[in-house]
């Protein structure tokens, strides 16, 4: 019985080492060295301060910034899920009606159609961007609440606007704290 155990314990042994501290470490120094803003989770920082990641969406309710999408894991990205209201929900059309309402309560003369992305949540509710739409939609109430002509936060928003990714996947889209560290430097 133990000439069976020796080996299955040290096989344990050797590929706990291999598969749970060498492998994790090498992993690690790889990408600290070839991507290390990546490695680091994409932190945007300001004047030494961490202010987000550009990859996880953060919430902005200040009529002076562009907000973000709509989370249903309440931006907490332990908790990262959708909803998983189907459209004929109640729940749902109580909550996209809230987020219509509270749309036009910030900004009652916004006459454009209110993009989808401003009123639904994502699946994972921590997405970062939102359409060059929905930040168009905005512009009007940042610029009021910054003293800003609408033309110049446009320009902001036209300036940040990523592209589809390798030309061809996506949708253009705007990164929500990319826009609004941008707006911060204008002033």
């Amino acid at each position: 019985m133990t000439s069976q155990l020796r080996p299955a314990f040290f096989m344990l042994l050797i590929f706990t080492l291999i598969t749970g501290a060498l492998y994790p470490l090498a992993v690690t120094g790889i990408a600290q060295v070839l991507f290390p803003s990546q490695a680091n989770g994409s932190l945007m920082m300001v004047d030494g301060k961490a202010v987000g990641s550009e990859l996880i969406g953060q919430q902005f309710d200040d009529p002076s910034y562009f907000w973000g999408r709509p989370s249903a894991a309440g931006y907490n990205a332990a908790a990262s899920s959708g909803s998983n209201y189907g459209p004929l929900n109640p729940a749902l059309i109580d909550s996209i009606q809230t987020r219509i309402d509270a749309l036009k309560a910030a900004d009652p003369d916004n006459t454009l159609p209110i993009p989808v992305d401003l009123v639904t949540a994502s699946g994972s509710g921590l997405d970062p961007h939102i359409s060059v739409a929905a930040a168009l939609y905005q512009a009007h109430r940042v610029a009021a609440a910054r003293g800003l002509s609408e033309a110049e936060v446009t320009s902001l928003v036209e300036k940040n606007t990523e592209g589809r990714q390798f030309g061809f996947l996506g949708e253009p889209r705007v990164n929500v704290l990319m826009l609004n560290l941008a707006l911060d430097s204008t002033q």
